[in-house]
């Protein structure tokens, strides 16, 4: 019904920077908070950053300062400007959405997930 499509992830070396943008798709009436979180080998996935809908974000303490979230509720769209990377940045960063459907059915929804690597 709802579809979350990563793009942006990579190979850089620290200090680069990447965007990571997420495009939700299908059955959407309203899309409530986006997030993004990570999952690096052999840890638990853990929240990088969150925005609500009017724009108020939330960051992960290892990452302010250095990510910024934002979303474009017109295209149904989150971001993540990821700035100074770092290797212990590298992990499986996967898109998060809470979104209500044409149905007026919530549903939790994540992205496939895409690869950041960074090189030291």
């Amino acid at each position: 019904q709802v579809q979350l499509v990563e793009s942006g992830g990579g190979l850089v070396q620290a200090g680069g920077s990447l965007r990571l943008s997420c495009a939700a798709s299908g059955s959407i009436f309203r899309i409530n908070a986006m997030g993004w979180y990570r999952q690096a080998p052999g840890k638990k996935r853990e929240l990088v950053a969150d925005i609500t809908v009017s724009g108020s974000t939330n960051y992960e303490d290892s990452v302010k300062d250095r990510f910024y979230i934002s979303r474009d509720n017109t295209k149904n769209t989150v971001y993540l400007q990821m700035n100074s990377l770092k290797p212990e940045d590298t992990a499986v960063y996967y898109c998060n959405a809470g979104v209500t459907t044409t149905a007026r059915v919530y549903l939790e929804v994540w992205g496939q997930g895409t690869l950041v690597t960074v090189s030291s």
